[in-house]
């Protein structure tokens, strides 16, 4: 099978397409031919050497995909060979096929095609987590979502406005401004400096936004401080960009809470993976949830979608056809 993997960490560079032999499924996995698989910032952290340094180069990146079962290993059950399938964080999905733990697998319904399946599970349930559960978004709450335009912005834009929020979007260039609208933000900021807070302000009555969505790095630290009202909450997320820095608590303004949002807490048992998933793919049936594809390559471009995803020029999901 054909596989990208990345043979040291550094840039594009160290990424090749390479034949490897086909997995065998062990006790409680199961064998997939790999459909689509999504591109996320973690993967781009991975190959620059911020996680994953325990596992041997070379190795195959991604960790997200849909796909169709092919085999069963010893023990499974409640899944059938030709089933339709998606995942999140499931190492290796750069390829054509892979072995999975039958307990990461979710199924995806006849109606929801595999592209928009593999859109939604890390960047779909990373905004269900932020949105409904590490601040569950209450009919008017203001948040300011970083990032507006990208495929975690797009979802956790609409999902805001399905709880009844309001959205302030912050984007990097004004041709991404139509994109996060039609998302439904109310208001977009295009900032490349982290100068948004005055004007975040403004857009919110004087008095600040309820929680902010920050995932862009330590540039944007102090103005999502400086943009959220008395008792507001500070959702940071996204390692790759790097953190703050050392904090002093005390000097934390206006009773902000701050926190670090990680998604597994949102699905830390295969049932809530099943559960959460699933209300992704109901809100999808019902319209209320729309999947903005930004960029589809072909496996062997995979360095060409890590070029274009850490040039901030991309909008939506970015994907990988095997």
């Amino acid at each position: 099978m054909k596989a990208i993997v990345m043979n040291q960490t550094g840039d594009i560079g160290v990424l090749a397409q390479v034949e490897r032999p086909d997995p065998v499924p062990g006790a409680g996995e199961v064998l997939v031919r790999i459909a689509v698989a999504g591109v996320n910032f973690m993967d781009i952290g991975v190959r620059e050497g911020m996680a994953w340094n325990e596992m041997p180069n070379p190795k195959i990146l991604g960790v997200e995909g849909a796909g169709r079962v092919i085999a069963l290993g010893e023990g499974v059950t409640g899944v059938e060979i030709g089933q339709r399938v998606a995942w999140v964080y499931a190492p290796g999905s750069y390829a054509e096929k892979m072995a999975i733990p039958a307990t990461s697998l979710v199924p995806i319904p006849d109606h929801i095609d595999d592209q928009t399946a593999a859109s939604v599970m890390m960047q779909g349930l990373t905004a269900s987590h932020f949105a409904t559960d590490f601040y569950p978004i209450q009919a008017g709450d203001i948040a300011f979502v970083h990032a507006a335009a990208g495929g975690l912005g797009l979802l956790l834009t609409q999902i805001i406005k399905l709880r009844g929020g309001q959205v302030i979007g912050r984007v990097s260039s004004a041709d991404k401004v139509a994109v996060a609208k039609a998302a439904g933000a109310d208001h977009v900021i295009v900032d490349r400096e982290g100068q948004f807070a005055g004007q975040a302000r403004r857009l919110s009555g004087g008095d600040g936004v309820h929680v902010v969505f920050d995932g862009s790095g330590p540039s944007t630290f102090q103005g999502s401080l400086d943009v959220l009202r008395r008792s507001g909450t500070f959702c940071w997320y996204g390692p790759v960009l790097g953190g703050p820095g050392p904090l002093d608590i005390m000097s934390l303004p206006r009773s902000i809470k701050l926190g670090y949002a990680v998604f597994f807490d949102h699905i830390h048992s295969p049932a809530l993976l099943r559960a959460r998933s699933a209300q992704l793919f109901d809100w999808i049936s019902a319209g209320k949830l729309k999947v903005h594809v930004g960029g589809v390559y072909a496996l062997a471009d995979a360095a060409q979608a890590h070029a274009d995803m850490a040039s901030r020029t991309s909008t939506g999901k970015l994907l990988l056809l095997p």
